[in-house]
């Protein structure tokens, strides 16, 4: 089921080694949001995610599934309570900024409810863009794309993709205008 699940391929999450991994990414994330030394946060966060780029800043509380699908690049701020359900790969570009409790969400779920009692899940992959900032409260749903140099407003759903240098903001995230 992990390789079903790594190939964007629908799966069970009730694998013995899916379980497995969500524990260690639980347990690594909650050393990551009780550690108070930089350093020490640093390497614990480096050893939960599949990569992190240098000049990096992820503030607690940070919540993940499994830790090993996110991607994250060089000089990124990620404020309190980010949510990144990685059951997808999620991408982050470098110079990126995320206001407080910020949510990626690439976990999908058939809408048959016979295949969803069964246990049946799914994904589709996050990637944000170099130099994108999303304000506080910013969800993003399974499968977008967001742009380079994005703003998103605060309290936006971002439900399709968003091109390069736009503003966007409401429910769902609608652009406004170019930024450039």
């Amino acid at each position: 089921m992990k390789d079903r699940m790594l190939a964007g391929q629908e799966y069970m999450a009730n694998d013995p080694d899916l379980i497995a991994d969500g524990r260690r990414a639980a347990e690594l994330t909650a050393r990551y949001n009780a550690e108070l030394d930089p350093g020490a946060r640093r390497e614990l966060l480096g050893e939960l995610l599949g990569s992190v780029g240098p000049n990096t800043s992820i503030r607690p509380d940070l919540r993940c599934d499994y830790g090993y699908n996110v991607h994250v690049g060089a000089n990124v701020f990620v404020n309190w309570g980010a949510v990144l359900l990685d059951v997808g790969r999620i991408t982050i570009g470098d110079f990126v900024q995320f206001g407080p409790n910020v949510q990626l969400l690439t976990a999908t779920h058939p809408l048959d409810a016979g295949r969803r009692r069964e246990g049946w899940e799914g994904s589709a992959p996050i990637t944000i863009g170099d130099d994108v900032w999303f304000g506080g409260g910013v969800i993003v749903l399974p499968g977008v794309t967001v742009g380079a140099r994005t703003v998103v407003g605060a309290g936006a759903v971002v439900t399709k993709d968003l091109p390069e240098g736009v503003l966007a903001v409401g429910n769902p995230a609608r652009v406004v205008r170019e930024i450039g």
